[in-house]
């Protein structure tokens, strides 16, 4: 909205009206304005939800602290979702393709989260929205993107190309915009898998088959990522921290990619038009952020499913949208160790039970963090050591572009 405004101001040689035009300013902008209106909104939120009694159900899991939690106002995801979308409104191009489909996963999961909240909140059902119907919006979203990226004229890459020359290797990109399903894979030298390639004995009919393994990969990722960030909220601050750690180096790997000299550099893939990205991920980082000034332990309100699984799902878009979605496993480490710790601790326990006609646990409680509450750790230090775990992942994930 006010880059649109401000552009036409610069047209009319209007003073300072073309700062708009450079992504840091109107990035910081969205940061800053982001994180205002958590700050400002919050305390207002936690006022009407403790008014209206709009709070958390704790089942009793025998966890330290864990029934002190009991009513603490929830839902409040929703004020990370306003805090997202209003400078994204006021500060992207709005007609953006990647800025697009990260407002609609935005508001499609928060939508999603907010429905299993308020089947727990106000129907009083503990176990909220049945899982497969999680899944199946969690797949919808997945497709819908999926095929949006394949039938868009304006997602196009120019590939990282490197040549010899005088003894040294140069980066090169080619001379014109393609559509592709390549990515980035890291720890190799020739850093760019193509999905295409994994069909090639399908002859002519390999690219098409590489961008429905794109889609189905896109699916996988969303749901995978939506869930494991849903899993980590079980701390106070656990889940916010760790996703403005990982926001923040996406937004990271957004701005080089959509740098043509600085994705020369790094010899990655360019990306035209990709760096409206790092507005709407210094929003999300804003937001997240903000937030923990609530959120942080003891926890004054929580996000909800509102919160987590959008949280998850725009990470999972957002690499999705630069092509580092094989960096996940490594970024998004803490999620996808939660994750594993759940589905090995029930696939164990079915498997032992089958057996030895008892039920047997990996873990003393799974999510993994839950395990380390059973063992006395206090929840501040859990969290603030999965918070360190997390930047170190952050770290190694940008080493890779130049581990090879």
């Amino acid at each position: 909205m006010f880059y649109y405004l401000f552009n036409y101001l610069d047209k009319l040689d209007v003073a300072g009206a073309g700062m708009f035009k450079y992504i840091s300013f109107r990035s910081a902008l969205a940061f800053i304005f982001s994180l205002l209106i958590v700050l400002v909104l919050g305390k207002k939120m936690i006022q009407f939800l403790q008014k209206k009694q709009i709070g958390e159900i704790i089942r009793d899991l025998d966890l330290a602290g864990q029934m002190s939690k009991k009513g603490t106002p929830t839902m409040g995801g929703v004020i990370i979702i306003l805090a997202i979308i209003v400078p994204c409104l006021f500060f992207g191009k709005l007609e953006n393709i990647y800025l697009i489909l990260m407002l609609i996963t935005t508001v499609w999961l928060g939508f999603l989260g907010f429905m299993d909240d308020y089947i727990k909140v106000f129907k009083k059902d503990k176990e909220g929205m049945p899982g497969r119907y999680k899944i199946v919006g969690q797949i919808v979203l997945g497709l819908v993107i999926g095929l949006t990226l394949y039938m868009s004229d304006d997602v196009v890459i120019r590939e990282n190309i490197t040549a010899s020359v005088a003894d040294s290797e140069v980066v090169e990109f080619g001379n014109k915009d393609v559509k592709s399903t390549q990515t980035t894979i890291p720890f190799f030298k020739n850093n760019n898998l193509d999905y295409a390639d994994l069909f090639g004995f399908m002859g002519e009919h390999a690219q098409l088959c590489g961008w429905i393994f794109f889609v189905l990969m896109t699916i996988f990722v969303v749901t995978a990522v939506s869930n494991g960030a849903n899993l980590t909220d079980g701390l106070d601050g656990l889940a916010t921290g760790t996703s403005a750690i990982i926001g923040t180096t996406l937004g990271i790997l957004a701005y080089l990619s959509g740098h043509f000299e600085f994705a020369g550099y790094l010899n990655i893939m360019y990306i035209p038009h990709s760096e409206e990205l790092v507005v709407f991920i210094c929003a999300f980082v804003g937001a997240t952020i903000g937030f923990l000034w609530y959120n942080s332990y003891p926890a004054q309100v929580f996000m909800g499913d509102t919160g987590s699984l959008m949280l998850g799902g725009v990470i999972a878009v957002f690499a999705i949208l630069i092509h580092k979605e094989l960096l996940i496993p490594i970024l998004c480490g803490i999620f996808v160790v939660e994750n594993l710790s759940v589905v090995l601790q029930v696939s164990y326990f079915k498997r032992t039970k089958k057996k030895y006609g008892e039920g047997r646990r990996l873990f003393l409680m799974a999510p993994l963090h839950h395990h380390f509450q059973k063992l006395g750790v206090p929840e501040a230090k859990i969290v603030s050591r999965f918070w360190i775990v997390g930047i170190l992942l952050a770290v190694l994930t940008i080493v890779t572009l130049k581990m090879r």
